[in-house]
């Protein structure tokens, strides 16, 4: 389909007779004609629409999303949701959605966490496109990459490359069920980013959609779109398709451990510890702590504890020689490692049981469905015991908090801050991802699990980057900065040094090449900055008559 033919456009014109604003039936059929007229089908096109007046409309919403503060009543929802089964339709939906006024919102796994991409705050009516339909996995072992559709979960991508090789891998997220389109735009850690860097630092090609409703590839689209993609944040360059992976090497055979320390065992000077040589040790070693409240000793009381939750790309008795030298203060034991696959450490990490088969990757659906809330910040130096203490103080206050912190250095501290618009690179010791989570649905249950995150929030800022205060971006915070209300560049630049740091100024440059007219938006993307159109100088002109 060629989106500048004039044919395309002829038809369009037809169709253009009602705006968005007027009743909205009137207009989802003219969307639902537009797509019909612009899209190859390999089917009823009504098959893909599911509106509130569905049967399986609110399954369909639940099915990716994770935090149910978004699933409320009194939260907007969606005049439609397209599932598309081809690329043409997202092309069309684009450029059919561009013409009609309509508002798009994107979900490719519905991780994220403050609902972007299944819910609008700053637009009136919207409709959703789910990729989930986009899901094809091409593995090529013999080239190390393969190319992956946008809806596929990073589980599926797994299996995938385990069911082709033992010894190859990804370095993506330790959540299963996240949806690989939007897990990449962010960056998207995991548990071999020490040794490979991020997901998207190993992507070599993609497909999008533009605003334009042209479908590109890394050549078409040009270097500085296929930097802005790798990092900048979904949602606001294009719709990703589908992104071409380069795998990377894992041993036949690696090692894991879990670990817990309470306050009682020590685990504030061991905590202390690991601050300080997280980031140094074997780039092949990541050790994550998980930071939660547990029963104490005694009935009634509570304690905090510290889980060291680690990856090897190696065998037993190198690890214990690593962990000896630069880590014995955890005191790991031959009796707490266990060897396994790599496709078998994806499941560990991720918290299935060693009785669950890998097939349960191919499920894709999201096990952790709560209300809450998450912040993060980066951390550049050792926070000391006496702040510590103060965060235990804190955590002991809430009902179910939890903190994750995540070692950098390795291969993350080789990689420029620029060369692709995830910063956080060198000089950061450790991420730290704040959650708190909750049961009820009322609103005063809420307000009293955020107010203490935020409470939370404050006491860390002595301990964390300063100036500017680094976010990861696909733990979205609307805390932050929102665009409501046509927030100026000024405005969106304090959320979007954030995230970006000075790579921010970049990414608004490639908006305004890219997307000027600021079709792809939300609460949090990247701004346009408006070309203000040049005055003519005043001057005198002489007539004679």
């Amino acid at each position: 389909m060629n989106s500048s033919s004039p044919t395309m456009f002829c038809l369009l014109v037809l169709l253009l007779s009602a705006p968005w604003a007027a009743d909205s039936g009137s207009v989802l059929d003219d969307f639902y004609q537009c797509l019909a007229l612009n899209s190859e089908l390999s089917g009823p096109l009504s098959a893909a629409f599911y509106t509130p007046n569905n049967s399986s409309f609110s399954s369909i919403l639940q099915s990716s999303a994770q935090n149910l503060r978004y699933l409320e009543p009194s939260v907007p929802k969606p005049e439609l949701i397209f599932t598309p089964s081809l690329e043409s339709h997202v092309q069309a939906a684009v450029i059919c959605s561009k013409q009609l006024g309509i508002h798009i919102r994107v979900r490719s796994g519905g991780h994220d966490y403050e609902g972007l991409s299944y819910v609008s705050e700053v637009e009136s009516s919207f409709i959703i496109i789910d990729l989930a339909k986009l899901r094809s996995i091409s593995v090529d072992i013999e080239d190390n990459s393969a190319w992956v559709e946008a809806g596929a979960t990073v589980g599926e991508v797994y299996y995938r490359i385990a069911e082709k090789s033992k010894t190859h891998g990804f370095p993506g997220g330790l959540c299963t069920s996240l949806g690989i389109g939007g897990h990449i735009t962010g960056g998207a850690y995991g548990s071999m980013m020490r040794k490979y860097g991020l997901g998207a630092d190993n992507v070599v090609d993609a497909r999008i959609v533009d605003a334009s409703g042209r479908i590109l590839d890394r050549e078409s689209m040009g270097e500085d779109l296929f930097w802005a993609i790798r990092g900048g944040g979904g949602a606001s360059f294009g719709i990703i398709l589908s992104w071409k992976l380069r795998l990377v090497p894992v041993p036949a055979k690696v090692t894991v451990f879990t670990v817990p320390k309470t306050l009682e065992e020590g685990a504030t000077k061991i905590l202390y510890k690991w601050q300080q040589v997280a980031d140094k040790l074997d780039e092949d070693l990541f050790i994550r702590v998980a930071i939660q409240v547990a029963d104490g000793a005694k009935k009634g009381e509570r304690t905090v504890r510290t889980s060291y939750n680690a990856l090897f790309l190696g065998n037993t008795d190198r690890l214990l020689q690593v962990m000896n030298k630069g880590f014995p203060e955890l005191g790991l034991q031959r009796n707490n490692c266990t060897e396994m696959s790599w496709l078998e450490s994806v499941l560990y990490i991720a918290g299935y049981p060693s009785s669950v088969p890998p097939e349960v990757l191919l499920q894709g659906k999201s096990s952790f469905k709560n209300y809450f809330k998450a912040k993060s910040d980066f951390v550049k130096q050792p926070i000391p015991e006496n702040g510590l203490n103060g965060l235990w103080k804190r955590l002991l206050e809430e009902d179910i908090p939890m903190m994750i912190w995540n070692p950098y250095g390795g291969m993350m501290s080789k990689i420029s801050e620029s060369e692709i618009p995830f910063p956080h690179r060198k000089g950061v010791l450790f991420k730290i991802q704040y959650l708190t989570i909750w049961g009820e649905a009322d609103k005063e249950s809420a307000a009293k699990h955020m107010d203490w995150i935020r409470k939370l929030y404050n006491y860390m800022a002595t301990y964390v980057s300063k100036f500017p205060r680094e976010a990861y971006v696909n733990y979205r915070d609307l805390d932050l900065g929102t665009n409501k209300n046509n927030s100026s560049y000024i405005q969106a630049s304090i959320w979007g040094s954030k995230y970006f740091k000075n790579n921010f100024n970049r990414l608004v440059k490639v908006k305004n090449k890219v997307d000027p007219d600021n079709f792809f938006r939300h609460e949090q993307s990247i701004p346009t900055i408006p070309i203000p159109t040049k005055k003519r100088r005043g001057r005198k002109h002489h007539h004679t008559l």
